[in-house]
Parts: C-alpha cells; structure tokens; sequence
C-alpha cells in the first residue's frame, strides 16, 4: 500500500528532469548555431559582415537585466544591491571580457573549435579557485585537466581542410583566435569564481545578482560603443539588414532564457547533472554547426574530441560514484 503514492513522485522528477535538458540543451545549442551565423555570415546582397562584438555584448545584457528585474519585482523581492557596487562591477567587467573574447574568437576559428575548447574551462577555475578560494585538488582533478588539455589541443592544432572563415588569414588568424580563446577561459573562470565567492560571502539571492551585473556590464557596453564610435554603425547596419535585427533579438532571448533554465537545474539537480547536461549540449553543438555550417573534421580533431568529451564524462561517472559510496553509509 505504500508503494503507489511513490509513483507521483518519480514521474515528476522524470518531468522536471525532462524539462530542464529540454530547456538547456535547446536554448543554448539555438544560441551556439546563432552566434556563429552572426560572426561569419555574410548579410544581404552586398556579403556584408557584422563585426560589432560589443554591441551583442550589450543587447543581451540590456535583454537579461530587464527581465532579472521583472522577476525581482513579480516576486516582491528587494532591488536593493546585497553586496557593495564595484564587486558587482567587477564580475561585470569580466563577464564582459569573457563574452567579447568569445564573439571575437569566432572571427578566426571556427565553432566547433571554440566549443570543445571551452571544455577546458576547469583549468583557469582550478587556478582561480586555488588563488582566490584557497580551495585544494585532488589528483584525479589534475588528470582530468591534462587529458582535457590534450583532447583540446589535437582539435585546435588539426583543423579540418577547407574550413575557410572570411577573416582568415592563414595561421596567424590561428594564433590569434587561439589567444582570444585563453583570454575568454582566464576571465570566464575568473567570473564564475568570483560569483562563487559573492554568493557565499553575502546572503544574496541569484536574480539579485544578475540583475546588478547585467545592469553594470549594460552601462560599461554602452560606454565602450560609444567611445569605439561603433553605437551608431551598428545601429545602421540591424536597420539595413532586418535578419541580422531578428538574430540578435532571438540570441538576446535564448541567452536570457539559459540563464533561468540554468540556476532551476542547479537548484533542483545540482551542479554534477548540470555539468553532465553542458557535456552533451557542446558535442550536440560541434555535430550541428559542422552539419549546418559545413565544418570539414580532421581524424586527429575526432581523436581529440573523444579524449575531451570521454575525460568529461568519465569525471561526472566518479563523481556519481564518490556521491553514492558518501551517501551509502548514512543510508545503512
């Protein structure tokens, strides 16, 4: 008799774990596909480029305080900053950084390139963990982040032939996509420890805190357009090239919705299925945009994704084991 009431319970988890890849994995694999066709594909009949990274920077900040705040305030919840301004401003003018590097990157390597070398993301968090959180590894951490490493470097070393980008320029273009992507992995590791440290340190709910950084990365984006002379270029090329208008308000829209669809798996899930959700989303991504976009794979490139995308889920495996050996004897 006290078996059926647990049903209910299993098909719910079943739906809010359905509802929470679906809402990952479709948000964001919509804003790899698109944030690649802003950067490399030409608009209208004059084969014109959209080179303007900062202002994709600011349409989705502007798109994703707006709706933080909403949220704030649909659920009476205060707007006052829980943590002083400039440690907001400082995860800003990371966060900042992090995404202009990562649009740039997209000028000189391809996507699938740019998705698998995210992967070694956990390289600069252990660094920055270590510097800010004084936090300690263990061996199998540092393992996994030289197999991740490799698996990386086989795939940027090896490109496929014909992968033509219309800002190549042969293997400098290489080089200097590759040191936008180090600089998008220091800052990106630097951000997310940095938040880290913020929600630990302060009692602060999570729309607090987007609403604080995207409103500070919003008025830094502004500034900077501005001073670049770029505001009114851009303005004038999303006026001529209505498609482009459409792509960045649906990036702006996806960009804003993984944020949510995020901070509800963490909550509800945790941080280890989270990460196995991204593992998949990324090699979802790599096959889709060399389908979408004709991206031509070397051996070595497949060699290399395998060492990546196997290290990556063999982590989320022991993960899952050291969670249940942990659990095992309280349960007993």
């Amino acid at each position: 008799m006290a078996e059926p009431p647990l049903l209910p319970l299993k098909e719910n988890k079943i739906a809010k774990g359905t509802f929470a890849v679906v809402g990952i994995m479709s948000t964001l694999v919509i804003y790899g596909i698109l944030q690649e066709k802003i950067m490399r594909v030409p608009y209208g009949p004059n084969k014109e480029f959209f080179s303007y990274s900062l202002f994709l920077v600011f349409c989705n900040r502007i798109t994703t305080s707006a709706v933080s705040a909403g949220v704030l305030l649909a659920s009476k919840k205060a707007l006052d900053p829980v943590a002083p301004l400039y440690k907001y401003g400082v995860v800003s003018i990371s966060n900042i950084l992090t995404t202009t590097c990562q649009y740039e990157a997209l000028k000189y390597v391809s996507f699938p390139v740019q998705t698998l070398a995210k992967c070694a993301k956990m390289i600069p968090v252990m660094i920055w963990g270590a510097i800010i959180m004084q936090k300690k590894y263990q061996g199998q951490d540092y393992l996994l982040a030289f197999l991740v490493t490799l698996g990386c470097s086989l795939f940027i070393l090896y490109q496929g032939a014909g992968d033509i980008s219309p800002f190549n320029r042969g293997r400098e273009s290489t080089v200097w996509g590759v040191s936008l992507m180090i600089g998008y992995l220091g800052f990106d590791g630097f951000t997310s420890t940095f938040q880290d440290k913020l929600f630990k340190g302060y009692d602060m709910e999570i729309h607090n805190q987007i609403f604080y950084t995207t409103v500070c990365s919003c008025l830094l984006s502004f500034t900077g357009l501005i001073l670049q002379g770029n505001l009114l270029m851009a303005i004038d090329f999303v006026s001529r090239h209505h498609d482009c208008f459409f792509d960045i308000a649906l990036l702006s829209t996806v960009a804003t919705a993984s944020q949510f669809f995020i901070s509800y798996t963490i909550r509800t899930f945790g941080a280890l299925t989270f990460a196995t959700i991204m593992t998949t989303r990324q090699l979802v991504s790599i096959l889709l945009s060399c389908l979408w976009f004709g991206h031509p794979l070397s051996w070595e490139q497949c060699i290399g994704a395998v060492i990546v995308f196997g290290s990556l889920y063999a982590r989320s495996f022991l993960k899952t084991k050291e969670k249940a050996e942990t659990k095992a004897p309280g349960g007993s």
